[in-house]
């Protein structure tokens, strides 16, 4: 068989080869072997003769890790052989200040729109070009280039030139100093304190290629429950030693500040952040975290919320206290992201209203070097919420978007689900903020108020398991959000191929059964745990499985009941202006969509809304029925994937094969938990008996109120 590169449609015998174990160690960045001679002999060529043009740590790491995708492309038959100078290689990887004149002059003025961060993945004359005006650049378009590998791209048709939208783009990890992760679902934390500074596990390595290889460029390797300790010399010179690792990647450190660090760590009377001792001691611990980390990016700071100390202690606004950490770090350039997720310590009418009434008055008191971090709903990551009301609300602000990609309230480690469908569904969701086509993504990219600091954080997922991420599927999370953090108008079906391609198999029918599971899960997960916009029916504090029944205790707000109030006569959350109001957050256009109980969408009836049981809905159905038939939907949905996953194997490795099947098992025990605990426990109140084509609960309700699982994992 002959292989044209003249631009003529290639043609491939795909032979898959899954005779080989695979724990899932090596994520999306498997360089899985080429299928046959004839796959091999076409890429051959690019992989063999590269010319990588400077020296720095970064570009050493870009051969490092082109050794590394020709061991696994060749299955270490081949190993490319680098050169400095470009001549006869197939591919350049070299800076576009030091590409020829003659191509220069050719490529034109496409070249000057590559960016800081950008690059330019081009095919030239038979040859491939990686051009970029940075090393981190560089590094960013070698990933692009192998990820073409191994999608199996036509390489003679590249030309991608890309920038990311977003300046900022974060993992945050809930890690605690004791290795335990709050809302971690995969073993410990990565972060092994006993043995930094002097040891650099190959984990924290492999982290950051991963992360560079999406483009996440920042981490902020603390809770935000923050311990002050973080702060003294000792583990500075750990997170130093991080950060100096992490460096050549692109990837800056963050820590969090615990507000009132200054009282803990040296007995000062107050944490006041007008008080100029307070600001003095800040200015200075500041200036000893950059003689530690020169390139520290700055602090994440999570304030009156949960226990959690902050500027309210002192009388003081939320502007004040970021404003103070602000001072601090300007001049070395470094950031303040100050988190929006606040609440009153005493119950409000409605806690979701109070992020935006905090807020929305301080928009523009903020200094330039703070964004606001905020949810993506404003409840608490739960599986189907509306955007959060401060997107566009605060124009002269800048606001960075939060998401969870550890799954807290979405099945947690053994539940298969597509969170990029779920951030797509915020992402495309429409402020009006400047009328129609407002965004959310255009929000948090800044185009849409002209921010001049960008934003997007997602809550890690990973650990010390062998896979990262507990269950193999939720790498899929982290891949993704890597993506929407570099462009957050990025196509998510092409996302899930490319991770499937990627971390399994390029087999056809393989990539389109997994990838229709994973672009259905979300849906099928919100029918099982919290159809007709149910939110907040999780068990008390682990928040593993159901507990609408949920009550009592210190906070009324942390209970189920405060947010269905399910009665005789009615269940849901009246959110319009005869209730809370919050709905008055949101823009006109939303308040005419979402304020009448009659045009509703489903999704956010019971969020907006308190409706009788025998309501007629759009579907036909009144709202018991249409409420019982969802969750059986939901159960279906669970059986339907685990019945189409069946069909994979031997399409890939056993081991992978076997480990999401298993987990699978588990997913559909625990949606038809979630079925009849919830249909069991509602039906109390509707006194209606379950529709046709609902299966009967297989315990009575006193079951599932006593039943109690001890050491759920995620404290």
């Amino acid at each position: 068989m002959s292989i044209k590169k003249s631009g003529a449609t290639i043609v491939f015998f795909i032979l898959i080869s899954v005779g080989y174990a695979n724990d899932g160690y090596k994520l999306w960045l498997q360089y899985l072997p080429f299928e046959n001679k004839a796959v091999s002999d076409y890429y051959r060529d690019y992989l063999e003769n590269i010319s990588i043009s400077g020296e720095s740590p970064t570009l050493d790491i870009i051969q490092k890790e082109l050794i590394i995708a020709s061991e696994g492309f060749f299955d270490q038959q081949v190993l490319p052989e680098f050169s400095k100078t470009t001549d006869s290689n197939l591919t350049w990887i070299i800076r576009s200040e030091d590409l020829p004149e003659e191509i220069k002059g050719k490529l034109g003025t496409k070249l000057s729109e590559v960016k800081e961060e950008g690059y330019w993945l081009k095919s030239y004359q038979g040859k491939i070009i990686i051009t970029a005006k940075t090393d981190i650049g560089l590094l960013y378009g070698t990933f692009a280039f192998l990820k073409a590998i191994q999608t199996r791209e036509k390489l003679e048709n590249l030309d991608r030139l890309e920038n990311p939208k977003i300046q900022k783009r974060l993992l945050n990890h809930w890690d605690n100093l004791n290795r335990t992760v709050e809302r971690g679902y995969a073993g410990f934390s990565i972060w092994n304190w006993h043995r930094l500074p002097n040891h650099i596990d190959q984990q924290y390595i492999d982290y950051a290629r991963a992360n560079a290889s999406i483009g996440i460029n920042g981490t902020s390797i603390f809770n935000v429950n923050s311990n002050a300790l973080i702060l003294t010399p000792e583990y500075l010179a750990k997170a130093k030693a991080l950060a100096d690792a992490f460096r050549p990647y692109g990837i800056k450190i963050y820590l969090t500040a615990r507000f009132n660090a200054p009282m803990i760590l040296d007995s000062l009377p107050t944490a006041d952040p007008l008080d100029p001792d307070v600001q003095i001691w800040w200015k200075k611990k500041t200036e000893e975290i950059y003689s530690y980390i020169p390139d520290f990016g700055g602090f994440l700071v999570k304030a009156d919320s949960e226990g959690q100390p902050g500027p309210h202690n002192y009388g003081r606004t939320q502007a004040d206290g970021a404003n103070m950490l602000a001072d601090a770090v300007k001049p070395f350039g470094g950031i303040v992201m100050w988190r929006a997720f606040v609440y009153n310590e005493k119950t409000p009418t409605d806690r979701i209203r109070q992020a935006y009434d905090e807020f929305k008055p301080l928009d523009g008191k903020f200094r330039d070097n703070v964004i606001v971090q905020v949810k993506n709903g404003p409840l608490d990551f739960q599986p189907r919420e509306p955007f959060h009301p401060l997107f566009g609300a605060m124009p002269k602000t800048p606001l960075m978007m939060e998401f969870q990609i550890t799954k807290e309230y979405l099945g947690q480690e053994t539940h298969w689900v597509n969170l990029a469908t779920m951030w797509r569904e915020i992402l495309q969701s429409d402020t009006y903020a400047k009328g129609k086509g407002s965004t959310v993504s255009k929000v948090i990219d800044g185009s849409l108020h002209g921010y001049k600091l960008t934003g997007i954080a997602g809550v890690a997922n990973i650990g010390t398991d062998r896979n990262w991420t507990g269950h193999q599927t939720a790498q899929a999370d982290w891949y993704a959000f890597g993506k929407l953090a570099w462009n957050p108008d990025s196509n998510i079906d092409e996302i899930a191929e490319n991770w499937l391609k990627m971390t399994f198999s390029n087999d056809v029918d393989f990539v389109a059964t997994s990838k229709e599971i994973m672009l259905q899960s979300h849906e099928i997960l919100v029918n099982y745990m919290t159809p007709l916009g149910l939110h907040h029916i999780m068990a008390r504090s682990h928040h593993w499985g159901p507990g609408p029944w949920v009550t009592g205790g210190g906070r009324e707000d942390w209970t189920a009941t405060y947010y269905h109030k399910a009665s005789e006569e009615e269940i849901g959350f009246d959110r319009t202006e005869k209730g809370s109001n919050a709905l008055a957050q949101y823009a006109p256009e939303w308040k005419k969509t979402w304020g009448d109980a009659d045009k509703i969408p489903l999704e956010y009836l019971l969020w907006f809304h308190r409706v009788s049981w025998d309501k007629k809905l759009s579907t036909g159905n009144n709202l018991w029925t249409e409420m019982a038939l969802r969750y059986q939907k939901g159960v279906e949905g669970a059986r339907w994937m685990q019945s189409q996953w069946a069909k994979m194997e031997g399409k890939i490795d056993q081991e992978r094969y076997e480990h999401i099947s298993s987990f699978f098992k588990i997913q559909v025990s625990e949606a038809e938990w979630w079925r009849d605990s919830c249909l069991l426990y509602f039906q109390q109140f509707s006194k209606m008996p379950l529709p046709p084509g609902v299966e009967k609960p297989k315990h009575v309700l006193k079951y599932y109120l006593n039943f109690k699982r001890n050491f759920v994992p995620g404290i």
